[in-house]
């Protein structure tokens, strides 16, 4: 199955600011050298993936730079697995409008490499996910759209897309950032969350957008998702039923973090770090990518990463942005 990847990067995440004041959300290091872009990447190149092409917005030179140089076996060559976009007008970086938007503008992609689904996924996520798993669970569904979900706090629901399934988990409503979310039947304190990550059938994809252009909507949870169920065949993956190998028995199972706000984006960095992390940075069986500050043991366990943690790690980006002022 041919999978084309299109990573939305271009958020400008104001509720991170100041640390993303020169920077995308993206592109902020998360612990060890690693930036928080590594783990989508890494979750394609683990699935098998490729290409990969990463539309960019908001300040995009750092994340070049890190595409360019921490991930250069697979941003080199004629036809490199992990490409950036970046939309040009006469030569100057104009920004796209919205998610939605920044895929419309790139659909000629799906015409030149011609793929049996389109994965649209977020760049600002900590996680681990075979993307191959939610493929198949798209084609067993004969599914137009699949969005992949989690569970959340009813408390932290307002800040996702929320959505209601049915007992299969094909899709019956979808609220973007609703102020009363709806929680789940089976758990008033939980509700059912968008991870911003989506499979469409290319064609599909092709007509939603182009329906959204002409009717002026460029967000994909604001103004498309909240119509498939009405017209297309949609279901929720429950990314808890997502498997990859190497997960310690101590670790989270079905970790994901939305980093959307400075406690979330330093609860994050907590939860990889000390002996038994609830994510761990250290995996040979499913590996984040990036070339981060690591070194890797060839003795006993190696499996082992040992980490060199920079000082201030949590506020590098912070310094970025001071020197570059």
């Amino acid at each position: 199955m041919k999978i084309l990847a299109m990573v939305l990067a271009g958020g400008n995440g104001t509720r991170l600011y100041p640390l993303t004041a020169e920077h995308a959300k993206p592109a902020l290091p998360l612990a060890a050298g690693y930036r928080i872009i590594d783990f989508v990447l890494s979750n394609f190149v683990n699935s098998g993936i490729s290409p990969v092409y990463v539309l960019l917005q908001y300040k995009p030179q750092s994340l070049i730079e890190h595409i360019r140089t921490a991930w250069t076996p697979w941003s080199r060559g004629d036809e490199p697995a992990i490409a950036v976009v970046l939309r040009e007008t006469n030569g100057v970086s104009a920004g796209f409008r919205g998610t939605a938007d920044a895929v419309y503008q790139n659909l000629h992609l799906i015409e030149r490499h011609k793929p049996d689904l389109v994965a649209v996924f977020a760049a600002d996520h900590v996680y681990r996910m075979d993307v191959r798993q939610m493929a198949r669970f798209h084609q067993e569904r004969d599914a137009e759209v699949s969005i992949a979900a989690v569970q959340v706090p009813i408390a932290q629901a307002s800040a996702f897309g929320i959505m209601a399934v049915g007992s299969a988990g094909e899709l019956h409503a979808f609220l973007e950032k609703p102020e009363r979310p709806a929680p789940l039947p089976a758990d008033p304190l939980r509700a059912y969350a968008s991870m911003g990550n989506y499979l469409f059938n290319p064609r599909v994809l092709v007509e939603l957008l182009e329906q959204a252009n002409r009717h002026g909507d460029t967000d994909f949870g604001r103004d498309i998702m909240p119509l498939l169920p009405r017209r297309r065949r949609a279901w929720a993956y429950d990314f808890a039923s997502n498997t990859v190998p190497g997960v310690k028995p101590y670790e989270e199972r079905g970790y994901w973090r939305d980093i959307g706000t400075v406690d979330a984006y330093e609860a994050a960095q907590r939860d990889v770090l000390g002996p038994l992390p609830r994510f761990s940075l250290a995996s040979a069986e499913w590996p984040i990518h990036g070339n981060a500050y690591r070194v890797r043991t060839h003795a006993g366990d190696k499996s082992t990463i040992h980490i060199r943690r920079r000082s201030a790690d949590r506020y590098e980006a912070r310094e970025l942005s001071r020197k570059n002022a």
